[in-house]
């Protein structure tokens, strides 16, 4: 079977999974259908639907579109059944009910932005920067009855430099996403479907601790300061730009506080306590367990982001401040 006969439907939403999705189409492979979340009300009243980013590329080059409100309906079901399809390929999409992924007959992978079996659920890419890891990478994987637990197919690792932050290891997933996507393929093609995989069990050793990447919510974004300074520098970068980490700036009045980039210093804090504030003219430092923490972007809320200089010359009095 050749490539442009192989019929594929392709699962995914936002920008994460467009790289994949345009790249199988421009490189010749025979996209039968799209299947994307319903679209999503925004606006202030919430009285405008803005369709997801799969969906603006599908519609953009002609390829029919399927937006299930539940994966079990049966006329979804039926629907989808009737594109015939050969594969269905998942990026950054929901989990499915078994009785669409075991539909093609080649299956269902999914494209993975960690390597299996860490960082199983929705945010791994965020996880693996909160937990200091230094590399990271994407998997291919059948899809079955449980979340990320499928048999292994490929993987391709990504290196994680200890001052990049969540839109760079996105922004390199990203571009690594359509490759193993397509090598994925190939490797079905010319296998007819009989390709080696791995079970996930066997990679996870006795004494390995398995990491998971839940959904992330806004508590979650909280900063703890009483942890030492690595700790916080690395929740920091996991969720810098979005959803950003945040803490209470109390003293003047409690204000919310969004922190996008922070450096460490080297220097101990002594005796100041965890979220004490020290600045100087061009300088914010704040104090975790051990260390001080430089910041050198921040967002007070209902104000602009702004660099550290340009916030200490509007808040003259931060130094008798806190957060927590």
């Amino acid at each position: 079977m050749e490539k442009e006969d192989l019929r594929i439907v392709f699962m995914g939403t936002p920008e994460f999974a467009v790289g994949t999705l345009s790249h199988l189409v421009e490189d010749g492979y025979n996209i039968v259908a799209v299947v994307t979340q319903p679209d999503k009300p925004v606006g202030r009243h919430q009285d405008t639907l803005q369709p997801s980013a799969v969906k603006e590329y599908a519609l953009a080059h002609s390829i029919p579109v399927l937006q299930p409100v539940k994966m079990k309906d049966p006329a979804f079901v039926e629907q989808l059944a009737s594109y015939k399809a050969d594969l269905q390929v998942v990026v950054a999409f929901r989990m499915l009910p078994e009785v669409v992924w075991s539909m093609p007959r080649f299956g269902t992978f999914n494209v993975h932005a960690a390597l299996l079996p860490q960082y199983r659920g929705a945010a791994p890419i965020n996880w693996a920067v909160i937990n200091g890891e230094t590399k990271t990478g994407v998997t291919t994987f059948f899809l079955d009855k449980n979340i990320d637990t499928g048999r292994i197919i490929l993987e391709k690792p990504f290196d994680i430099p200890d001052d990049a932050d969540v839109e760079y290891v996105y922004d390199g997933l990203m571009n690594l996403a359509p490759t193993i996507a397509e090598e994925t393929i190939d490797l079905l093609l010319t296998s007819n479907g009989e390709i080696p995989t791995q079970d996930q069990n066997g990679l996870v050793s006795d004494t390995e601790i398995l990491h998971l990447a839940p959904k992330i919510f806004k508590e979650t974004c909280q900063i703890n300061w009483n942890q030492p300074a690595k700790n916080v520098y690395d929740f920091i970068r996991g969720l810098s730009p979005h959803p950003g980490a945040w803490t209470v700036l109390h003293g003047l009045k409690d204000t919310e506080l969004k922190i996008f980039k922070a450096g460490k210093t080297g220097f101990p804090t002594g005796d100041a306590t965890p979220g004490t504030i020290e600045a100087a003219k061009k300088t914010l430092r704040i104090a975790c367990a051990d260390e001080w923490l430089e910041i050198f972007t921040l967002q007070l809320a209902g104000k602009k982001r702004m660099d550290a200089t340009a916030f200490l010359n509007g808040n003259k009095e931060i130094a008798v401040c806190h957060v927590g």
